[in-house]
């Protein structure tokens, strides 16, 4: 766990204002949809920050950032994988080479998404539904 949340200002310096507004877009599409946990840590060796949403000791998924670069992590296991692989043309060609590129580990499939915008948001939401199902009444 981070001690100190990045501010606003801090995120708009690393990202860039394009980028923090995709950012602020896709986490309010997630939180309008699931009432989660939500960790920041630090991104690790490669990403500066992560913005984690779990439950119940179960991450749905991970926002990273690092200078002028967003990313979405989302991992499948394997009944998810077959899931998505079931319904596969129903996504773009975007997410399905990602799909497609992704090391599968004991624990899943990672996938890392770089956002530049909200094209791909349709399909991250199909994404979070195969994770999981909302827990939040949409207003």
């Amino acid at each position: 766990m981070l001690e100190k949340v990045p501010a606003p200002e801090e995120m708009i310096a690393l990202l860039g204002q394009p980028l923090y507004d995709v950012w602020l877009n896709l986490s309010h599409l997630i939180e309008s949809k699931y009432d989660m946990e939500k960790l920041w840590n630090s991104g690790g060796k490669r990403w500066t920050y992560e913005y984690k949403y779990r439950r119940g000791g179960k991450s749905l998924c991970a926002l990273y950032a690092k200078e002028n670069i967003f990313g979405f992590m989302i991992i499948f296991g394997k009944e998810e994988r077959a899931k998505f692989e079931a319904n596969r043309n129903a996504y773009s060609p975007e997410v399905q080479s990602v799909y497609d590129q992704s090391t599968t580990y004991h624990d899943g499939k990672w996938m890392m998404f770089e956002l530049t915008d909200t094209f791909l948001f349709p399909d991250m939401e199909k994404l979070l539904l195969i994770k999981r199902k909302p827990n939040k009444n949409s207003v």
